[in-house]
């Protein structure tokens, strides 16, 4: 009796660590919309009013978020613009962060020849882009893209978002790569058309809830990072409208290191891959790469100088960072 009571209690102490993210998942590959919405409304520039620079003369910075206008919280750009054309004054205190530090400051307002309020500031509440869905837990109904993070170009930062969604892509056309000049896909996306949420967006890729049908997607074994090694490996992404293809590829080497999402490298070797796009282009990331029955990763980066070869991330790191 004594005996199981203390065995009891070291499992109160040296509690186990299961991973809650199924040995199969369904692999995606389709072209998928993204659309990510920020925690406030992100400057992401400044600009000259009548002479004056407001912005600057309030001590903002490119990347700062505001939250707060007069004490209203501030989520959207609608948001702002309300709380400033409400102001009785020409002068609004602001709350802001910059580098998770919060701030506050005066902002002072300038009306145009027409009589609007400018506040010499740039902003944005939310940013669009396409990628490739990369699998969908069976268990769970969580998915994972892209393999890498959403950066906002103006700051070159990664997009700090509330909350966000993907939808359904079309590919209309590829410009396809060349050394030192990654190519793109083409698409377009129906907004309207909301497969999924978005909750985060990660280094290790974006992840969220999958709420559309998966009847017609492919169950794969799930491959541990011991089991992957050199070799052939298939990857799947849609170059044309919305027709997932098989393209052949062979991993040539596996980092030593402990990066996040640049854990192998590979080479593409599918002659009509390469006709069509001269290897990886943007708007692949996300892309699963498969061996046999089992899923290995997902294309993350494409090497710049030498578009025919990319790196890939490792499933498991993509399910491990799905379940946070």
């Amino acid at each position: 009796m004594f005996l199981k009571k203390l065995f009891l209690i070291l499992l109160a102490f040296f509690p186990l660590n299961v991973l809650a993210y199924s040995n199969e998942i369904y692999v995606g590959g389709e072209n998928i919309g993204i659309e990510l919405k920020s925690n406030g409304v992100l400057i992401v520039g400044t600009y000259e009013v009548e002479g004056h620079f407001p912005a600057n003369d309030a001590g903002f910075k490119t990347g700062d978020l505001i939250l707060e206008i007069d004490n209203q919280k501030i989520s959207s750009i609608d948001d702002m613009a309300l709380a400033i054309n409400n102001s009785s004054s020409d002068e609004v205190r602001v709350k802001f962060t910059r580098s998770d530090s919060l701030k506050s400051t005066k902002l002072k307002l300038y009306k145009d020849n027409s009589g609007v309020f400018k506040t010499g500031l740039f902003v944005r509440d939310k940013v669009l882009g396409i990628g490739t869905l990369t699998f969908v837990d069976p268990k769970t109904k969580l998915y994972g893209a892209l393999g890498h993070e959403i950066i906002e170009q103006s700051t070159n930062k990664i997009f700090d978002t509330k909350d966000g969604s993907i939808f359904k892509s079309s590919v209309k056309g590829v410009i396809p790569s060349s050394n030192g000049n990654p190519g793109e896909k083409k698409a377009e996306f129906d907004t309207d058309s909301i497969i999924g949420s978005v909750k985060e967006n990660t280094t290790q890729g974006i992840f969220g809830r999958f709420n559309n049908d998966l009847t017609n997607y492919k169950l794969y074994k799930v491959m541990e990072k011991s089991m992957v090694s050199p070799g052939p490996a298939k990857i799947l992404t849609v170059l044309d409208g919305d027709i997932t293809s098989e393209f052949d590829i062979n991993i040539i080497q596996i980092s030593d290191d402990d990066s996040k999402n640049k854990n192998f490298i590979f080479e593409i070797v599918d002659k009509n891959l390469l006709k069509q796009t001269n290897g990886i282009i943007q708007g692949m990331s996300g892309s699963p790469i498969i061996r046999d029955d089992y899923v290995i990763g997902a294309v993350t980066h494409v090497v710049v100088n030498d578009p025919h070869k990319g790196y890939g991330i490792f499933i498991t790191n993509m399910l491990e960072e799905a379940e946070n």
